[in-house]
């Protein structure tokens, strides 16, 4: 069964890969452009939350974090947010069964909309964590070369 969860997240039906979600987070517990990587916080029991170090941002950017959540499928659902002095900013890239788009999708910034961008990514986990924090990274650059 395939439905949206409250925060617009999309679930499978099939079970969270906590053991995956672990193995990641490790992976970015020892990243220094996290300031803190918490597994299955009391708000998001499903997800690997990495809030990024403020360093990377100007002062108008408040937090920035990426949300993950896989599941043993291999669907994902990864959503950057930035919290700003004026709003926010969402980005979400997603692999799941949907009604609005194609299997691999994005929800583009600002505001992630749905339906999203039909698209690709990469068929393995490290791959698609890659693309995601290269697109990140990108976006952080471009505050300061701005």
């Amino acid at each position: 069964m395939t439905g949206e969860g409250d925060d617009g997240s999309q679930y499978t039906g099939a079970p969270v890969d906590f053991d995956r979600l672990t193995l990641v987070g490790e992976r970015l517990a020892t990243d220094d452009r996290f300031a803190e990587v918490t597994e299955q916080p009391a708000f998001a029991p499903d997800r690997l939350v990495c809030v990024y170090d403020r360093r990377f941002y100007p002062a108008h950017v408040h937090t920035a974090r990426l949300e993950i959540v896989w599941f043993e499928n291999g669907d994902f659902s990864l959503q950057y947010h930035e919290e700003h002095e004026r709003g926010t900013f969402d980005h979400r890239w997603d692999r799941h069964p949907s009604d609005h788009n194609a299997r691999d999708h994005v929800h583009p910034g600002p505001d992630a909309p749905t339906p999203g961008d039909d698209d690709t990514h990469p068929a393995d986990w490290r791959d698609v964590l890659t693309m995601v924090l290269s697109a990140i990274e990108s976006r952080q650059r471009a505050f300061w070369e701005a």
